[in-house]
């Protein structure tokens, strides 16, 4: 088996509801995340039945996960979609593994051919500005919305994590945020100035405008003083690009992505960069490792007597 040792072999479904149950239990993910994962393991286990359909397959190794890979890649998906079946399948082989039911984790040899990563739009600085300064803060939903932009663009927060950042997740002497991100997981994530600023202003008055009197534990509110949803801000991004004249598909992903990008552009470590998105691994925050290479190229050029 090319290095991966069943210790019980034949029982690959029963490895899988197995590894589905700790996700549950123990790693506390959530419902959309764990439907996820069984949608994926669904297929990994119907495409490596045997022919016939007659019996259980064993633990594939590594050349069964390629030809896995090439066949999501043959059958039309994107590379966001072949990534996330790599990472699930990451997830059951590093499962077995602590288990004891195999004794090399195969999928630590898989790299994803570059035709299947996409690289993320991005923005630049100058583009960046240009949509916060058509933000017309004359009203608490202006100075709501760049502030909500400010912080994003500062912290490169998922849309979700950002509308339902809490008033007291906020730490403003201290300027970092605590953020609660997927499979409930918290962590700690620095906030720039500019962004401080921005929130600084948006409390002096407009969210308790925008409440008027309601109590609400959400920072960034809509007048009936629930959390603004995350439809409804991208729907307001998309428009604040569109006035600025910046290119037709805006979302809040694509800050997340300039935030990133703009970071590694800066000198920060991609293991740094990890933490502040909360990617779970770090092979989802190598589709920035484009950003690194051409700084390396840099390095070498600036700096080696040969270059």
């Amino acid at each position: 088996m090319n290095g991966v040792v069943p210790a019980n072999s034949g029982r690959l479904a029963g490895h899988m509801t197995a590894f589905l149950n700790y996700c549950r239990i123990e790693k506390g993910l959530s419902s959309k995340t764990l439907e996820a994962y069984s949608a994926d393991l669904s297929r990994f286990y119907s495409f490596n039945q045997p022919a016939g359909g007659g019996g259980e397959p064993d633990i594939p190794a590594i050349e069964d996960l390629r030809s896995y890979l090439n066949h999501l890649h043959e059958s039309g998906l994107s590379g966001r979609s072949i990534a996330r079946h790599q990472a699930t399948l990451r997830g059951l082989y590093g499962f077995l593994l602590r288990e004891g039911l195999i004794s090399t984790d195969p999928t630590a040899f898989l790299t994803s051919p570059r035709q299947w990563q996409k690289i993320p739009k991005q923005l630049n600085l100058q583009d960046i500005e240009r949509i916060i300064q058509v933000i017309a803060t004359t009203r608490p939903t202006g100075l709501r919305d760049r502030a909500m932009l400010e912080l994003l663009y500062a912290t490169g927060l998922r849309v979700s994590e950002l509308c339902r950042v809490g008033l007291g997740d906020l730490n403003l002497p201290m300027a970092v945020i605590r953020v609660t991100g997927k499979g409930n997981k918290q962590r700690l994530t620095p906030v720039g100035q500019a962004a401080i600023r921005a929130v600084e202003t948006y409390l002096a008055g407009a969210r308790a405008e925008l409440l008027k009197g309601r109590a609400s534990r959400y920072l960034f509110v809509t007048a009936r003083g629930g959390c603004l949803t995350r439809q409804a801000f991208w729907k307001l991004l998309a428009g604040y690009g569109r006035k600025a004249g910046v290119f037709h598909g805006l979302s809040p992903h694509v800050l997340r992505h300039s935030f990133a990008t703009h970071l590694l552009e800066g000198g920060a470590d991609l293991r740094s960069v990890q933490l502040m998105l909360g990617h779970a691994d770090i092979s989802t925050t190598q589709i920035y490792t484009h950003v690194m290479r051409s700084r390396l190229r840099q390095t070498v050029e600036k700096h080696h007597p040969r270059a």
